[in-house]
């Protein structure tokens, strides 16, 4: 074990606190620190934003179905509105989690990812996967957990301080879900699809749901360091709660980083993940996206991931293809999708180009 400490990193909440310069192996390589290149570029537009009352309606549908294709084409990401979640569920969910991370570590410890101290699991507290030992490292913490199928709910993950933050998140993912499905549902009106379940069909049986609390601590070099790489979800779809007043989310396009700024009000943030780029055979696209980190402040999100069985495969829905539109990815069962992705993902690189035909 001596030989490979470095597969375990420190807690950035606990680095954060003690260091005046970040370790040389949170550092990103020179040609990306060039020009300011982590400050990224304001929008060129308006964030696109979806209200989801009147995507549901019978009056104002087919608008609001316009500006979602529009999305999906042009950036693979978009707000959504009026999505039915209460605000209160929402600030104390948000307040919840921000307790769990101010909590001591030993506390926190009592959840973690590690097992035995060395061995990594996805679910619990504490980093990601260290591949490497030139691996880059992300200037953040996370508390990731299973959702769904509830009956493979980990509860020995889930902290029970504060008391409230069990029911929260319970309560908040089946409000996501039914954000989710209606989303789907729409898209698949978008593909032409005879079902309206088209996408949520190719979900399985088991199909899977992972929340992931991310905390960023204030970092003394946000010139240098990114709170997480560059990447796709691999999942199907994502919602994120993202913080009310710390920016720091970026998105990838034509060669440029642009800034998704901070938004009052409350609405969620709904990311194409590369399941659904390989299902729509590449008509919608997994925005490349990554989170630079801010000298002055913490900054917190909470991201659902909605992904299929482990064991399905994903894979061009046969109903969109065609002589003219033959499939342009490889199928790959999902299971093998995320492995990859993570392999992919600690070289910063994207899996879904190994997937092209």
């Amino acid at each position: 074990m001596a030989d490979e400490l470095w597969r375990v990193p420190s807690l950035v909440q606990e680095l954060a606190a003690t260091v005046k310069e970040p370790p040389s192996r949170y550092l990103i390589p020179e040609q990306d620190r060039r020009d300011g290149q982590l400050a990224g570029a304001e929008m060129p537009e308006p964030v696109p934003t979806i209200d989801l009352r009147r995507l549901f309606a019978s009056d104002g549908a087919d608008q609001e179905a316009t500006k979602l294709r529009a999305a999906l084409q042009s950036w693979g990401f978009f707000l959504v509105t009026e999505h039915g979640i209460e605000s209160s569920l929402l600030d104390s969910l948000t307040t919840a989690s921000r307790e769990f991370f101010r909590k001591p570590l030993e506390e926190k410890q009592a959840y973690s990812n590690l097992i035995e101290g060395k061995h990594w699991q996805l679910e619990g507290y504490g980093n990601e996967q260290v591949y490497t030992q030139d691996q880059i490292l992300d200037w953040c913490d996370r508390l990731h957990l299973r959702v769904e199928p509830e009956d493979e709910r980990n509860m020995d993950r889930w902290p029970g301080h504060p008391a409230s933050f069990r029911g929260l998140l319970h309560e908040y993912s089946q409000s996501c879900k039914r954000v989710k499905d209606g989303i789907l549902r729409a898209v698949a009106r978008l593909l032409d699809l005879d079902d309206d379940d088209g996408i949520i069909g190719q979900f399985g049986d088991r199909g899977s749901t992972n929340a992931r609390f991310n905390y960023y601590p204030a970092c003394p070099r946000p010139d240098l360091v990114l709170g997480v790489s560059p990447h796709n979800d691999a999942c199907v779809l994502t919602l994120l709660l993202a913080d009310e007043h710390v920016g720091g989310l970026q998105f990838h396009r034509d060669g440029t980083w642009y800034c998704a700024p901070p938004v009052r009000g409350r609405p969620l943030l709904v990311n194409v993940g590369v399941s659904l780029e390989i299902m729509s055979n590449g008509v919608f696209k997994s925005p490349v996206h990554r989170v630079v980190t801010n000298s002055q402040k913490e900054r917190m999100s909470l991201a659902m991931f909605y992904a299929t069985d482990l064991e399905k495969e994903v894979q061009p829905i046969a109903e969109l293809l065609d002589e003219k539109h033959p499939a342009r990815y490889k199928k790959i069962k999902y299971r093998d999708l995320m492995a990859a992705h993570y392999e992919h993902f600690s070289r910063r690189e994207r899996v879904i180009e190994s997937l092209s035909i």
